[in-house]
């Protein structure tokens, strides 16, 4: 696994920081389970107005996955509970996926 995280990344706030273990937890066991790929690369990016979390795999990408909604055709219980996360926190989630592997984008504003 490789980590990219950004020297200027404060604390956050205790559900921000929450939300974002539990996603790149719940992405971690995805990748683990399901893409077949050996490594995970986390990036994290900081600026005044957002944070930007990539999570991406080069396993196999997702089985029926829909480019228009950038969403898998069949959405389980853990992608679920990472779209509400990002939800209560007025942030955006998005999935990447084809056969170089997988990518989960996290936004979130900062102030």
């Amino acid at each position: 696994m490789e980590l990219d995280l950004d020297p200027k990344l404060p604390r956050l706030s205790q559900e921000t920081e929450t939300a974002l273990f539990r996603i790149v937890q719940e992405s971690l066991t995805n990748i683990h389970r399901h893409s077949g790929g050996q490594s995970a690369t986390i990036r994290v990016e900081y600026s005044l107005s957002k944070i930007t979390v990539q999570i991406r795999d080069a396993g196999r990408g997702i089985a029926q996955f829909n480019s228009k909604r950038k969403m898998p055709a069949k959405v389980g219980v853990g992608v679920q509970g990472m779209q509400e996360r990002v939800r209560q926190l007025q942030g955006t989630f998005d999935i990447h996926s084809g056969q170089a592997g997988t990518t989960v984008v996290v936004t979130f504003p900062t102030q």
